[in-house]
């Protein structure tokens, strides 16, 4: 925690006053801070989890999807994906922001409302069908303005200028000069949050106008799902790893131009694959999701031991095992497009990227980061940390094994061990949203009293 809000003994006047200052705007940005993390609970643990817990039972008690709306399915990521994964990064991004005129007034709790808004009207079309025709576009425009006053206060921030100095010991990091790879790889990620919000408007439109469901058509769902997957969240988790993995795994700096070439060849991948050339497209997100590994050096040999003071011991193993998912799911993607015929592989290869990769990632790394940015001093429970993930690990590993065997009629025990999967998943889901309660609840603040 920086320096503004520890306590300043025998200073008086001026100093004193701008210290309670920045105290105040400190306190008040982990307040919204805070407001952003329960949002994502919410959406996460209701119509996240627990409706896609609900979807996994009508599944296997039919052995497919014919007797699963697909409305269901996407209101249920939609609530993962945005909910949970988009409540998080607009969070986050406040709370990085310096105190600039843009998110300094209001913007940031209207911003939070209209998101909030939106998911909640998207959730009550897409599950309830609760006056649908209405509330789906009206959801997708409430979602497409939030994201678009979060960018707003974000493009507010500049860049400070840098020292030749400073310049010349980050040229191997950084080849070009201006922004590093890593918040370029982000920035990336955030071009395709507002293409997929903006799509997803487009769509819940027409679906309005002419649809006969809420549920998004097949074959326009399948290529939106590239771009939800590999667009946003691929390069979100990278971005982040980029800036945080070396510090926290001990490793040696981020090789900046690989990363860049990955996330390139990532994005193109995401452009055949919305264009419908799905061989050729996996196959390039498969060499991206390595390229991303090797540059973050996340299986590289440590160069100096990793920070795990506050968090589980086991924390450097869960980061590799999650960039393990992401290789995993891209390799399911290139067999998918080869051999699946009833979803089973393509759905292996989703929850593999989805849950194994970029959930388990928050799970590992949000108990690191976010209760210091919630103005918290340490994690509630190291220990609970563990139990979440090795739930997680235990049911993500169960249920990308299991689906491509079900699905595709390989083995029929494996619909029988799919409701075990999603158990499992669901009690990982309940201990993070407890940990982070119990974090925020009882932990102790960096604050002084007000």
């Amino acid at each position: 925690m920086s320096t503004t809000v520890m306590e300043v003994d025998g200073v008086s006047g001026d100093a004193a006053e701008k210290h309670r200052a920045l105290v105040a705007v400190e306190r008040r940005k982990s307040l919204l801070f805070r407001l952003w993390i329960a949002t994502g609970l919410f959406f996460l643990v209701l119509p996240g989890t627990i409706l896609g817990f609900t979807n996994l039972l009508v599944i296997t008690a039919h052995h497919g999807l014919s007797g699963l709306s697909p409305a269901w399915i996407q209101a249920h990521g939609h609530s993962q994906v945005f909910g949970w994964i988009g409540s998080f990064v607009l969070g986050i991004g406040f709370y990085s922001q310096p105190q600039t005129r843009a998110n300094r007034g209001r913007l940031p709790v209207t911003c939070w409302a209209l998101w909030t808004a939106g998911l909640t009207l998207h959730w009550l079309a897409g599950a309830y069908l609760w006056r649908w025709r209405v509330t789906l576009p009206l959801s997708g425009l409430l979602e497409l303005v939030a994201i678009l006053m979060f960018l707003y206060a974000a493009s507010q921030h500049k860049l400070p200028e840098q020292t030749g100095e400073e310049a010349g010991a980050k040229a191997k990091a950084r080849p070009r000069a201006g922004m590093e790879p890593w918040m370029q790889t982000v920035l990336v990620s955030n071009a395709a949050m507002l293409m997929a919000i903006a799509l997803n408007f487009a769509i819940e439109v027409r679906l309005a106008l002419a649809g006969l469901t809420p549920a998004r058509p097949h074959g326009f769902d399948q290529r939106y799902l590239v771009l939800l997957g590999w667009g946003f969240l691929a390069p979100l988790v990278w971005g982040f790893s980029a800036r945080w993995l070396p510090i926290f795994l001990g490793a040696g700096p981020v090789r900046g131009r690989m990363l860049q070439m990955a996330v390139l060849v990532d994005v193109l991948g995401v452009v055949l694959g919305m264009a419908g050339q799905t061989l050729a497209a996996t196959v390039l997100l498969a060499v991206g999701a390595v390229m991303a590994a090797v540059a973050i050096r996340v299986f590289s040999a440590p160069e100096r031991p990793a920070k795990t003071l506050g968090v589980h011991s086991s924390f450097p193993v869960f980061l590799r095992i999650a960039f393990v998912w992401s290789i995993v799911a891209s390799l399911l993607g290139v067999w998918a497009a080869v051999a699946d015929v009833h979803g089973g592989i393509w759905g292996g290869s989703r929850h593999a990227l989805t849950v194994g990769f970029a959930a388990m990632m928050v799970m590992t790394v949000g108990p690191r980061i976010l209760p210091h940015f919630a103005g918290i001093l340490r994690l509630w429970s190291p220990r609970l940390m563990f139990a979440t993930l090795l739930l997680l690990l235990a049911g993500c590993t169960l249920r990308v094994s299991m689906e491509p065997l079900a699905y595709e009629g390989m083995a029929h025990f494996a619909w029988k061990l799919l409701p075990i999967s999603g158990f499992l998943e669901l009690a990982a889901v309940l201990l993070f949203a407890l940990q982070l309660i119990l974090t925020v609840a009882r932990g102790e603040s960096f604050f002084p009293p007000a």
